[in-house]
Order: C-alpha cells, then sequence, then structure tokens
C-alpha cells in the first residue's frame, strides 16, 4: 500500500473512532425504533366495559382524567401480590410501613442519594471500556457493562445450601 492510501485508512479509521465518542448521554439500552410504524410495547388494550350497578355513583367526567376502562398496572400488581392499591394515593406513611422504614434506615438516610448514584454511574459508565464500541455500533451493552455487579442466582442458591441455610421456595436446579 502507497503513503497515501495508509493515510486515508487511518483518517477514516480515525473519524469513525472520534464520531463514537460524540454523544449527548451514556445510553447503554439502545432500544431505537427503526421504522416509522408503530410501537407495539405502547399499545395498552383497554380493560373491558361495564355496567355499574346504580348510574348515580359514576363520576363527573374531567378533562384529561382517567377513565374507569384504563389499565393500572401498578394498582393491579399491588393487588394482585395482596396490597391495597388505594393506599398508592396517599403520600404519607402508613402504620404498617413504620417499622420496615425504621430498619432501612438504621444507618442513616442521605436524601441526595438519587442524585450521587446516578453520578456514580454515569462515571462507572464513562471508564467502562466496552462502551465506545457499543456507540460506534449501536448495540446494547447493558448486561455485559453490569455482569461484574450482578448476582447469579444459581451460584447464589448452591453457596446457601452449602451453608445449611433451607430455600424451600426455591427451584432445583437446573438439568444439564
Amino acid at each position: 500500500m502507497s503513503v497515501i492510501k495508509m493515510r486515508a485508512v487511518a483518517m477514516l479509521v480515525l473519524a469513525l473512532a472520534l464520531s463514537a465518542c460524540a454523544s449527548k448521554g451514556l445510553p447503554l439500552m439502545n432500544l431505537k425504533q427503526d421504522g416509522a410504524g408503530p410501537d407495539e410495547f405502547g399499545i395498552v388494550p383497554n380493560k373491558s366495559l361495564e355496567t355499574p350497578k346504580d348510574l348515580s355513583f359514576l363520576p363527573d367526567p374531567t378533562l384529561g382524567g382517567s377513565n374507569r376502562a384504563d389499565q393500572t398496572p401498578q394498582r393491579d400488581a399491588v393487588a394482585a401480590l395482596g396490597g391495597r392499591p388505594g393506599l398508592m394515593d396517599s403520600d404519607r406513611i402508613q402504620p404498617g410501613e413504620q417499622a420496615f422504614i425504621t430498619a432501612a434506615s438504621r444507618f442513616g438516610v442521605n436524601p441526595d442519594i438519587r442524585r450521587l448514584l446516578a453520578a456514580e454511574d454515569v462515571a462507572f459508565r464513562e471508564d467502562a471500556l466496552i462502551l465506545p464500541l457499543a456507540r460506534l455500533f449501536k448495540v446494547n451493552v447493558y448486561l455485559k457493562a453490569y455482569e461484574d455487579q450482578s448476582l447469579d442466582e444459581q451460584r447464589e442458591l448452591l453457596r446457601l445450601r452449602q451453608l445449611g441455610i433451607r430455600t424451600p421456595t426455591s427451584p432445583p436446579p437446573p438439568v444439564k
């Protein structure tokens, strides 16, 4: 190869490397829609319509308000787990929650924890060696970037069982 061709290739590689660094943020999940069609995951079917027993108890319609046929996935999850969805509207600490809050805050509470964790996460992602290639090729690297911080549930289950700790609700290890 001639010197001119080598320089051209080097310039091209340098331009690609620099373009990979140009980013407004450090996204780990590259979940961009490729086409102009609808977002399949944004479509949520309504609940089935029901006629109330007494029509005089229907609330007055409010502009931008909720509809009785709208999905409420968070409330449904709370109800399915045995909770009381009606308490989700209250910002007050409920009597049954006070013991949990006391136990969780026994070592102190940092009121700025969300901002602190967000800053630490940005610093972690900036130091991760895998991210420049992820930006260049637009691939999802979330699981790879946090692999060292994730829990291997089967290895932890084995460790607990070897210590003699009963795990009755855990399934047996997978058959290989």
